[in-house]
């Protein structure tokens, strides 16, 4: 049990990298079998346009699928675009919190495209096939030659060779291979240096961001728990007054504008010690607004506080 509980500690307090790694291995896997069962270059005057397709379309879909199962960017669009707000009418100050906080949505979703692209660059066939359709390539292969040469160049992918552009076709594996190493090589060393800039830049300390964390973990285990809780109870109210033909009895719930304030982004302020929107409105006065002030900043650092729902990414 204790060795369970440590295993379990661990992973809590290592979630967000867990779960980026679980989600480029499952996008790597998914990569080289999509290569295997599916790609299968022409060969011909389409290689241009069908490796580039299967190389770039797929991270397309899997970003707009980051967006799309992306908490932190629904909380900006509740913030941004909600009922009587006009998003043509911005603050300057809030434009930038919102760039702010769109910046982290995107380096989120950025994590399965870019990892794909990553895995087809090594495995050299999308790029390949892509490269040998180009027609620059196949000028410069083809100075002082008819069509034909251009046909054969576009062979290669296929098992086609030319005595002397076999040696060109390997260098198309190579230079494939070494633009991946070169694409993971920069991801982690730009992810390493957002890193530590958002540590250095901080507002709180790393033992309080540890604490931040565990909060916000018990905060929504504790939320679902309640939820269903006050869902379950109206639902009986509501069915039992329905078949029994009764009135209902009085049950306090949540206003929609309670739900809204909750719902916003969250900003640090120095004068007030709130852990999420929640805590922050529970310490406000009830029904009092508890919008973004002059004092508020919105800290990469603390980008993680909008993005703690992780299961509700399923119901989306």
């Amino acid at each position: 049990m204790e060795k369970f509980r440590t295993v379990l500690d661990f992973c809590l307090s290592h979630q967000k990298v867990l779960g980026y790694s679980a989600v480029s291995l499952l996008t790597a896997g998914s990569e080289r079998l999509f290569s295997a069962v599916a790609f299968q270059c022409p060969c011909n005057s389409w290689n241009m346009l069908y490796g580039s397709v299967f190389l770039l379309v797929p991270a397309l879909i899997l970003f707009l699928l980051g967006y799309l199962l992306n908490v932190r960017a629904w909380r900006l669009f509740t913030a941004c675009c909600a009922p009587g707000r006009c998003c043509c009418y911005i603050h300057r100050r809030r434009f930038w919190r919102y760039v702010s906080v769109l910046w982290l949505v995107t380096v989120s979703a950025a994590v399965a495209p870019l990892t794909w692209i990553a895995v087809a660059l090594l495995g050299a066939n999308l790029y390949e096939c892509a490269v040998s359709g180009s027609s620059l390539l196949q000028r410069h292969l083809c100075q002082g030659r008819g069509t034909q040469c251009h046909e054969q160049v576009a062979r290669i992918p296929c098992g086609g060779t030319l005595p002397k552009e076999a040696q060109t076709f390997v260098s198309l594996q190579t230079q494939s291979q070494v633009l991946g190493c070169i694409l993971i090589a920069s991801i982690m060393a730009l992810v390493l240096a957002v890193t530590c800039i958002n540590r250095c830049r901080s507002p709180v300390s790393f033992l309080q961001l540890r604490f931040w964390k565990i909060y916000l973990e018990k905060e929504r285990e504790v939320f679902e728990r309640k939820a269903k809780e006050h869902a379950t109870k109206l639902a009986e109210r509501n069915l039992k007054c329905f078949f029994e033909s009764t009135e209902p009895e009085p049950f306090q719930t949540p206003s929609n504008k309670d739900w809204q304030q909750i719902s916003s982004l969250y900003a640090f302020n120095t004068k007030g010690q709130y852990y999420s929107m929640i805590h922050k409105y529970i310490s406000a006065n009830r029904g009092t607004s508890i919008k973004s002030t002059e004092e508020d900043v919105f800290s990469p650092a603390l980008g993680f506080v909008d993005g703690t729902d992780c299961n509700e990414t399923g119901t989306l």
